[in-house]
């Protein structure tokens, strides 16, 4: 049986899940900054990041992946501006 949750906690989480996307932009945004800094095994990590809050904005798997070969930060900093 889960334990039971006051109020202001499922209003936590209830506004987690609604603001999911918002959530996923502001953080693949981050890391398209830390992706211009980054070089080598960093570099690897932040895409590994990267991809997970673009999946989370609704970016369809191919175009993320595309975006991952092309290996350019600025055509994912082009891409998140039509979200914002």
């Amino acid at each position: 049986m889960p334990p039971q949750r006051s109020r202001y906690q499922e209003k936590i989480i209830k506004d987690y899940y609604r603001n999911r996307d918002a959530i996923g932009l502001q953080k693949a945004q981050e890391a398209v900054t830390e992706l211009y800094l980054s070089e080598g095994k960093k570099r690897a990590g932040v895409w590994k990041r990267l991809e997970s809050h673009l999946k989370k904005i609704g970016l369809p798997e191919d175009q993320i992946e595309h975006l991952r070969e092309q290996d350019d930060p600025e055509l994912v900093a082009e891409l998140l501006k039509k979200f914002v």
